[in-house]
């Protein structure tokens, strides 16, 4: 996989999951009192951690849009 796709998949993701936190259904999911209290704040999380991993490919996919990025050598 190229790093651009993995940067759209990454964003592809990133949208969905916005859609869904602001989705009145959500929204009222989890302001019910019967439901785990960090309920909101795991998907804030994983919109918070996606945009880290955008941030980190970016640089990567302006640099090489043309080109594979080869994996680092250990």
């Amino acid at each position: 996989m190229k790093t651009i796709e993995m940067l759209e998949q990454f964003n592809e993701c990133y949208v969905k999951i916005q859609a869904i936190a602001q989705d009145p259904a959500w929204i009222a999911l989890a302001n019910r009192q019967d439901v785990d209290p960090e309920m909101k704040t795991h998907l804030g999380d994983v919109l918070h951690y996606l945009g880290e991993a955008m941030g980190c490919l970016e640089p990567f996919v302006e640099l090489k849009a043309d080109q594979e990025v080869q994996p680092f050598a250990s």
